[in-house]
């Protein structure tokens, strides 16, 4: 009898220690996103992503270069490959772009909307059951997305096109990277960052700013921190059910509104309120039924 009350008191533990590592994961990303929209104002979204990526290879080396080499060239399903990095990489570009004119709590609202697009797709592309009530959910939460976006008020602008453009490209890393569930979680990695990391080096020339040394600290911190919160989700999910720290995600959209209000003088506007509270509860309804795999891939960027 105390052995059973052992391993449940572990297993709780265990869980717990998931719950906050999600919860931990999160806000380094919300820092990360701070971050991120500060060095906008001053450098264009390529010279972020390449600085970023740089940073981000260095501090993965140890761990890419772990099961050797080969096993990082050696690729399954190439075509599928080349396609997610090319989504990933976009993702990251249009995140920067949307952030330099855009509230931060704007843009995370439209891409927490990407979980609802994965799920609106997976029958066709995953061949996974939707319920009827998933559907309802979906159609919820595209209803939000129109509502923040408020077309035909005359207040669409390009940077929310660009933000729902980047939250598509994220769904659709989502799908293929579930698509490739049996290649290494860091050959993933390796080929992502070097995707950036190319686009980075292509577009960095364009409306380059040498950063003084802080701004360069700042820059690579980018890359430091967003692959700690990276590599925090992953032992979470490691350490607890995903449908149990899935939901934490949308912690992100509390901390974007702190901060952007702290930081930015941004203030939250009602429409944004409403259309990010429809997206979070579609996002819940979604998650109920599903193992929440989709949606614990978490963050773009």
């Amino acid at each position: 009898m105390s052995a059973q009350l052992f391993i449940r008191r572990a297993a709780g533990s265990t869980v717990g220690l998931g719950i906050f590592m999600m919860f931990f994961g999160d806000f380094m990303f919300a820092v990360n996103d701070i971050m991120g929209k500060w060095l906008a104002g001053s450098f264009s979204a390529g010279q972020i992503v390449l600085t970023r990526s740089l940073a981000a290879l260095v501090v993965l080396a140890p761990l890419l270069l772990k099961g050797g080499a080969p096993e990082l060239i050696r690729l399954e399903r190439p075509g599928l490959q080349m396609s997610r990095v090319a989504l990933a990489t976009a993702e990251i570009v249009f995140f920067y772009m949307a952030i330099r004119f855009l509230p931060l709590a704007d843009v995370m609202t439209f891409y927490l909307a990407g979980p609802i697009y994965v799920a609106a797709v997976s029958p066709w592309l995953l061949g996974e059951r939707v319920s009827r009530r998933q559907w309802l959910a979906i159609a919820i939460g595209f209803a939000g997305v129109v509502f923040v976006l408020k077309p035909g008020f005359g207040s669409l602008s390009w940077a929310s096109l660009i933000s729902i453009a980047g939250s598509l490209c994220y769904a659709m890393m989502v799908v293929q990277s579930r698509q490739l569930r049996a290649t290494p979680d860091r050959v993933l990695v390796f080929w992502q960052t070097i995707g950036a990391l190319a686009v980075g080096a292509v577009l960095a020339p364009f409306g380059w700013v040498t950063p003084d040394p802080i701004d360069l600290v700042m820059l690579a911190a980018l890359g430091v921190i967003s692959m700690t919160a990276h590599l925090c989700i992953a032992r979470s999910l490691k350490l607890a059910p995903a449908a149990v720290v899935a939901p934490i995600q949308y912690s992100l959209l509390l901390w974007a509104i702190l901060f952007g209000w702290l930081v930015f003088g941004d203030r939250p506007q009602p429409a944004m309120l409403i259309g990010a509270a429809v997206i979070v509860v579609a996002g819940l309804m979604v998650v109920r039924g599903r193992d929440g795999s989709s949606i614990a891939m978490n963050r773009p960027d």
